[in-house]
C-alpha cells in the first residue's frame, strides 16, 4: 500500500509517502500500531488525524490492503 503524509505530518515521519506492505487485509487499529511502531512521533497527532482509503475517509470496520492508497489527514484550518 501507499501511505501518504500530509502537512505537518511530513515533518513527524520525514516523508511525503512510503510503500507499505502488510500481506494480509488489516484494521485502522493493526495499521495504526504499524504506524506507530515505524513512526512513535504520530501518536501525539493521532487523536487529531483521519484515515483514508483511496479516496473515501475510513472507518472502525474499514480493512486496509496492500493495493491501497491510504492519506493520513491532519485537521484543515481556514480563514
Amino acid at each position: 500500500m501507499r501511505v501518504l503524509f500530509f502537512a505537518h505530518l511530513q515533518d513527524v515521519t520525514g516523508c511525503a509517502s512510503r510503500e507499505l506492505s502488510l500481506g494480509t487485509p488489516v484494521s485502522v487499529e493493526q495499521l495504526w500500531a504499524r504506524l506507530l511502531a515505524d513512526y512513535p512521533g504520530l501518536a501525539g497527532h493521532r487523536a487529531n488525524v483521519r484515515l483514508a482509503r483511496n479516496w473515501d475517509y475510513a472507518n472502525a470496520e474499514t480493512l486496509f490492503t496492500d493495493g491501497d492508497e491510504v492519506a493520513l489527514i491532519p485537521p484543515v484550518s481556514g480563514g
